[in-house]
């Protein structure tokens, strides 16, 4: 009676080490590229990869210069893993949104040519066969095997009935079952022990393995309930299908329909567009279950496998869309269902100047000639669609059955952006602010609300996306701030002027804080110590007569007075750049004062990279290097570079003793931010007034001119001529351009009578 668990969970050791000098850009884009047109093949593996860390490698190799800003540094999948302690990928990812999947080839590549974060392992996923279609398995079943004789413990299963025998050892003479749990209060027996996982629907938590030969549960029908007034369990991210059964399970018409087995002797089963009444069938199966008032909820398993039997993109769990579901449904119900034996070739007339009743009345006729079934009664109606050529006005109406309307929705022009404001005063807490700006607009109208907010003028403000304690970019004013996500850890930073050009007097420079770590060989290279980037960075304007190493050293000791123990810090005299070993050389050379630069580039070529710098004196709080824009020691940087990266290296001796991380870590947030956001409510109204607006077709989809005898990119204007006895109503929560795709969060309110 004691449950023995086991959580088997198949996963390949993480193999980094030090990465290999990678081919040229150039060559790196061609083999990934050449690689991942390849096909799916069963068996073979994909990995997944971040899509902000392969987004960055895409922009690194088509720069064409390996001293690129935008190099990616190791690969990076933090972002998707539920936690760094299990490294379990998180829930509801989306392909080519948070991820992007590439052959296994590709990916050693790329961990040989970029190495690995410290510990992750790789996220491999095995491609597998399904009824037609071949697919990643991207979330696969996780697989836990109990033996127990209690009913209500909770276990699920994947293997079949043997594999678990031989695990438990459970004896060749005895009797074993298994048992599909349903609710937490019933279960059923798993009989047919040769279906697969997907005949089945099984998923994680549903199944029960019992090795004993008394083990018996007795179902009770003594609930009574309201018939209707019933539940549907989920299979696993079924609630996509759930949500849309009970919509339909409460249209009065559609389930008398049922409940009466009219259906009965309307089944189609030689309909080459049906599925030989096998949907029909089993949508009807859990109706009856629904309304019979002998259940608290039902489980739809048998109509899941139906479904994903005739439609292969909703086999598995994953989540899909509900809308989708429900049109896949209508139709494979109005085709097992259809009166209609043969379906008889109407060849379509133009209105030609008729009254809209007559050619209304003749699409409608003809609409019935090949589909006649509940659905239609129900759910069907008619649209007038009119086009207008705009070289000859030739107007042509016609009348479209439709089955559901799918609606936009207004697009907002004004966005909600969330960002830190960094203020020139150290004395001052970072401060997050909630602000309206256009949703067309630009990062300099940013910029201006934040102005409005702090009173700095816009000029005087670079903005930044932060990530792990870098900068993965910094954008100029110009550009629009559609390409900044409401994830993004958005940053904006006073300058002492705006950000300003080589000729003028100031130069923009990004800081980032580093620790020292373990001591590194690198033979007749020489010595470093490997570094790990920590807390904000930070992009201050500095003027070029003052790029020497003590004037920036002193200028960072001041920036970062309220983070760090200053005080004892700077007692003495101290030089920037000493060698935190506080060992003293004999070499007098070292010890001399050098000259200023002409130009801060020439300040970053001389900043320490290996070199050693020492000092007779107190030791200094850290020191500085020239690095990339990934916080890793640059090498070659030239004359040309416009935004110079520092690194201040602290000895991690120096940073515990001085530098106080959670002081550090602090911000304010601004009243903005306790003003609740107020979703955009809109009308159903609005919506469909927004259906029949009068549209241009694009270039992509343009309409024949009969009269023209060319393609014209026609006026179209859609009208609801008859709706039917139930309008379902689709509301187009996205919203798509040719660059990107918005989830729409806007609240739509509507009549219920």
């Amino acid at each position: 009676n004691i449950p023995v668990c086991l959580c088997v969970i198949m996963a390949a050791n993480s193999s980094t080490g030090s990465a290999t000098e990678p081919p040229g850009l150039e060559t790196q884009w061609r083999e990934i590229d050449n690689l991942n047109q390849q096909q799916l093949r069963a068996g073979d593996s994909w990995y997944l990869l971040d899509k902000r860390w392969y987004d960055q490698w895409k922009e690194y190799v088509h720069t064409g210069d390996q001293n690129s800003s935008s190099y990616p540094g190791k690969i990076d999948n933090t972002e998707l893993y539920e936690d760094l302690d299990s490294y379990h990928l998180k829930e509801r990812l989306t392909e080519n949104e948070d991820f992007v999947l590439v052959p296994a080839e590709a990916w050693h590549k790329l961990l040989s040519w970029y190495d690995m974060m410290d510990d992750q392992p790789p996220l491999e996923r095995k491609v597998v066969d399904l009824p037609s279609t071949v697919k990643v398995e991207v979330y696969p079943v996780e697989i836990y095997l109990c033996l127990s004789s209690n009913l209500e413990s909770t276990v699920s299963a994947h293997a079949i009935h043997q594999k678990i025998r031989q695990h438990f050892n459970v004896s060749e003479t005895a009797e074993s079952r298994l048992w599909m749990r349903n609710t937490d209060t019933s279960s059923e027996r798993l009989r047919n022990l040769n279906m697969t996982v997907l005949d089945t629907c099984l998923s994680s938590g549903m199944v029960k393995y019992t090795p004993t030969i008394y083990t018996l549960v007795i179902y009770s029908d003594s609930y009574q309930g309201p018939p209707g007034v019933c539940g549907l369990t989920n299979l696993g991210n079924t609630c996509f299908m759930n949500s849309a059964l009970q919509c339909l399970s409460n249209t009065p018409p559609l389930t008398e329909y049922f409940l009466k087995n009219s259906y009965l002797e309307e089944l189609n089963f030689t309909n080459p567009l049906g599925m030989k009444g096998e949907i029909a069938e089993a949508y009807a199966d859990v109706i009856k279950q629904m309304w019979s008032g002998r259940h608290y909820s039902v489980v739809p398993r048998v109509f899941k496998t139906k479904v994903g039997h005739f439609a292969s993109q909703f086999l598995g769990y994953q989540q899909h869309d509900s809308q989708e579901l429900l049109s896949f449904l209508l139709d494979g119900l109005h085709e097992d269902l259809n009166r209609v034996k043969k379906k008889e070739y109407i060849e379509l007339r133009d209105a030609d100047g008729r009254p809209d009743q007559e050619v209304a009345e003749e699409a409608w006729r003809n609409h019935l000639r090949r589909n006649d079934s509940v659905i239609v009664d129900t759910f069907h109606g008619l649209f007038k669609s009119t086009l207008v050529c705009p070289q000859c006005n030739k107007v042509s109406v016609t009348f479209d059955p439709f089955c559901y309307l799918s609606v936009p929705l207004p697009v907002s022009k004004e966005r909600v952006m969330e960002v830190f404001y960094v203020s020139l005063d150290p004395t001052a807490k970072p401060t997050q602010y909630r602000l309206i700006v256009p949703k067309a607009g630009r990062v300099i109208d940013l910029c201006t609300a934040l102005s409005q907010a702090t009173g700095i003028h816009p000029s005087q403000m670079a903005v930044a996306d932060v990530f792990n304690h870098h900068f993965y970019r910094i954008y100029q004013t110009d550009e629009f701030l559609s390409c900044i996500l409401d994830r993004d850890d958005i940053f904006v930073y006073q300058l002492s002027s705006g950000c300003v050009d080589q000729d003028g007097e100031e130069v923009v420079m990004a800081i980032y804080m580093r620790e020292r770590s373990h001591y590194r060989d690198y033979g007749s290279g020489g010595n470093s110590y490997g570094t790990s980037l920590f807390g904000h960075p930070l992009l201050i304007s500095v003027p070029r007569a003052q790029c020497t190493r003590e004037d920036l050293y002193q200028l960072l000791l001041k920036r970062l007075a309220t983070d760090t123990n200053s005080q004892d810090a700077t007692d003495g005299d101290q030089s920037a750049g000493a060698e935190p070993s506080g060992k003293e050389e004999e070499d007098e050379d070292e010890d001399e004062e050098e000259e200023e630069p002409a130009s801060c580039a020439q300040a970053n070529k001389r900043l320490p990279g290996r070199r050693r710098y020492t000092e007779r004196r107190k030791k200094a709080l850290f020191t500085m290097q020239a690095v990339n824009s990934n916080g890793t020691t640059e090498r070659g940087m030239g004359e040309t570079d416009a935004q110079p990266y520092i690194a201040i290296d602290w000895d991690p001796d120096m940073k515990k003793k001085y530098y106080i991380e959670n002081e550090a870590e602090k911000y304010i947030k601004d009243q903005s931010m306790d003003v609740p956001h107020q979703q955009t409510t809109v009308q159903l109204q609005e919506c469909l007034e927004l259906f029949t607006t009068v549209e241009t077709l694009e270039e992509e989809n343009p309409w024949y001119c009969p009269t023209c005898k060319k393609h014209q990119l026609a006026t179209k204007k859609l009208d609801l001529w008859s709706l039917p006895e139930v309008l379902i109503i689709h509301l187009k929560r996205f919203s798509y351009t040719k660059y990107s795709r918005e989830k729409l969060d806007t609240i739509v309110e509507f009549p219920l009578r």
